[in-house]
């Protein structure tokens, strides 16, 4: 059986590597992954934040009918048995369950998302046999943090100290050094990842590497800072759009993303030091589009690929994220994808590849990876938090109804081939295009009580809601 790597970036945007753009941030290594194998220029995540991507991806399943749907928080800051978000539920199967029962050995190292401490989410209790990192997405919004979690236990880092990742200044300090650690755990969590792959050189194993970057706080190694010109950055970031101050914002933020590429770098060069190559499919994406917040220019860097939106937004810039795989001998070098595909397929192929037939959502992507197809005729997004929000794709259409709790069912109406930039709202003059649009969207979404959708969910307690939860 082929080993399984897949590399997770956090709030990595489309166009912020180089093969898919990039022309100020330096990512040789995901540039040179996608020459020795394929990039996908339609992949999307399936959700706009980072949980219910992740949820997707562990279980296969669209933000429609997934058990996690959003960045649902539990316990508070820095609380070690009170942190983390809604545990994903014990009895969903997930690909690592999948994998370690076809005799995989499977680590997860990063940032996980899907359960604290002690709880049926954890990793270790959804199919992983290691795992060292952050459990919780608030504790890795700071990358020198205090601790981080070792299988179930504390692995303690004192020469970092507590310091608070969201802080506002009035004015900039005479020192920003204060704002980070001496310990930076990319580095301990990918010399954990290396380990893992060392170890279980010998059998089949699921490297599952969730990086916290470039997620905010910006924060990088000095050396790593310093690779970046001085002239971006004529003012300092204070934390006014949340997050640590900075002194060097826009340096700061491509070392970040320099230093994630380096570390799939790493991996990639020890899968081939060990002669593993022609027998290891490794995968690139992003969990979401670029953010908004914590000092990221996007404009600066084009973040988004000249797509509309960002994270938290269901219009392109918010879901449509890079996409690179290589596998030798396997998967031809140098090509580009135009299949529509999405990270729950990523379930379905992993499956596949350990001779298992689950598929739920999603479609293997074992085909479009040797050659070119015409992917999914249609993809369906939802987004809980903030304004609420739909999106379908249906053919070359997409109909997003981008705000439920002020602006309820209203649709807009998108054409992907002639308009992926999302400028041109073609509701008005395609009625026939709503009707049609609205009408996935309701076959897609099943209600959920713990993420219900204002203007389609019927009232919690009421008697449809009761039949839509129970699915009668």
């Amino acid at each position: 059986m082929p080993n399984i790597v897949l590399v997770l970036a956090d709030d990595l945007g489309f166009g912020e590597v180089g093969a898919f753009g990039q022309q100020r941030i330096r990512t040789p290594h995901v540039d040179r992954l996608a020459r020795d194998g394929v990039a996908f220029d339609r992949f999307y995540a399936a959700s706009t934040v980072c949980a219910p991507t992740r949820a997707s991806l562990m279980t296969g399943k669209h933000t429609g009918r997934s058990a996690i749907r959003g960045n649902r928080e539990v316990g508070g800051w820095g609380v070690r048995q009170g942190e983390g978000q809604m545990p994903l539920p014990a009895r969903e199967r997930t690909i690592a369950e999948i994998l370690q029962a076809k005799g995989y050995r499977t680590g997860a190292f990063g940032k996980w998302g899907l359960g604290g401490p002690g709880t049926e989410g954890h990793p270790m209790a959804q199919g992983f046999d290691a795992f060292f990192g952050y459990l919780c997405q608030r504790q890795a919004h700071g990358h020198t943090p205090p601790y981080l979690w070792k299988n179930h236990d504390v692995h303690l880092l004192p020469e970092n100290g507590a310091i608070n990742p969201h802080q506002r200044l009035d004015q900039a300090p005479a020192d920003f050094d204060k704002y980070t650690g001496p310990m930076y755990a990319p580095q301990l969590i990918l010399d954990e990842a290396l380990k893992f792959v060392e170890t279980n050189k010998d059998r089949p194993f699921f490297l599952y590497f969730p990086s916290a970057l470039p997620h905010a706080a910006l924060q990088a190694p000095k050396e790593w800072v310093d690779r970046y010109p001085r002239e971006w950055d004529p003012t300092p970031y204070l934390g006014d759009k949340s997050y640590l101050p900075t002194e060097r914002p826009r340096a700061t933020y491509a070392a970040m993303i320099s230093y994630l590429d380096h570390s799939l770098g790493q991996i990639v060069a020890k899968v081939d030091e060990l002669g593993l190559g022609r027998d290891t499919l490794i995968v690139f994406t992003s969990d979401n589009g670029a953010t908004y917040n914590g000092g990221v220019d996007m404009a600066f860097f084009r973040s988004n690929g000249g797509f509309r939106g960002h994270k938290t937004q269901l219009y392109e810039g918010g879901i449509r994220v890079p996409f690179v795989a290589r596998w030798t001998g396997t998967v031809p070098a140098g090509e580009r994808r135009q299949a529509r595909a999405a990270m729950f397929d990523l379930f379905a192929t992993f499956a596949e590849m350990a001779g298992d037939r689950a598929r739920e959502d999603g479609r293997s992507l074992l085909p479009a990876l040797r050659r070119d197809g015409p992917g999914h005729e249609s993809l369906y997004f939802e987004f809980p938090e903030g304004n609420q929000s739909q999106a379908l794709i249906w053919g070359r259409y997409k109909g997003v109804r981008p705000n439920l709790r002020q602006r309820g069912l209203e649709m807009e109406v998108y054409d992907l081939e002639t308009d992926p930039g999302e400028t041109r709202n073609l509701a008005l003059e395609r009625p026939d295009l709503v009707t049609e649009l609205a009408k996935g969207m309701a076959k897609a979404h099943r209600p959920s009580k713990d993420f219900p959708l204002a203007a389609v969910d019927p009232p919690q307690g009421s008697k449809d809601s009761a039949i839509a939860r129970t699915g009668s």
